[in-house]
């Protein structure tokens, strides 16, 4: 597997649903991965990548985006308040708003920097006690009360539960969003995104796919 496979298997499944590949961006998920094969996969021309904290992104994309230009960073991961100021100065887009403290937090930081990265909410789509996201049922409220604070909230983003069939999961994400007006759909990683791309996502997740498995130190 790699990045071309990934690429041709994200073409099949535009093609299998109907939709136009350029609707898809492929986040490459690069936390936890050797910067030879990330530096591999932007000298293959791919330019969008995720990464899951804001530490390791500070120690591993000034440089690369310095070489690399129009590199997009995505942050993926739970963002702590006390981070929240380096991840806009960051990232270009953050997938993982998942509570008023954060959303305020964002909004006192706009004003301050003039300048605010494209937002997702998470949603907890599975209720799962250990998983961080907003509740099904609070989040119409909390895109309104983002909208209230003038967020660029782009949309919705789940993980869902590793048991459970995701298709139900990216269904109801679409269908939270919908009712929302909301366009943005991070949903779907190495395992399922040609599912997330039947449901109608406009954002996958893929690392091991892309890069192999992680390393960890």
């Amino acid at each position: 597997m790699g990045l071309s496979d990934i690429r041709s298997r994200l073409e099949a499944a535009c093609t299998a649903a109907g939709r136009d590949p350029a609707e898809i961006t492929l986040i490459a998920i690069s936390k936890v991965q050797p910067n030879d094969r990330v530096e591999a996969v932007l000298e293959a021309g791919h330019r969008v990548f995720g990464e899951n904290t804001v530490q390791e992104a500070e120690s591993k994309w000034p440089d690369f985006r310095a070489r690399f230009p129009g590199t997009e960073v995505h942050l993926v991961g739970p963002l702590q308040s006390n981070k929240a100021r380096r991840a806009m100065e960051l990232f270009d887009t953050i997938h993982s708003v998942d509570r008023p403290k954060i959303a305020r937090a964002i909004a006192r930081l706009t004003d301050e920097i003039g300048r605010c990265p494209d937002l997702f909410i998470q949603v907890n789509t599975g209720e799962e006690a250990q998983k961080a996201g907003v509740l099904p049922s609070d989040t119409d409220a909390f895109v309104a009360e983002c909208r209230d604070l003038n967020l660029p909230v782009r949309g919705l983003m789940c993980i869902p539960p590793a048991e459970e069939t995701p298709s139900l999961h990216f269904a109801l994400l679409r269908k939270i969003a919908e009712r929302n007006g909301l366009t943005g759909l991070s949903m779907g990683m190495s395992a399922d995104f040609e599912e997330a791309i039947a449901q109608g996502a406009t954002h996958v997740r893929v690392g091991s796919a892309i890069f192999g498995d992680r390393v960890y130190s």
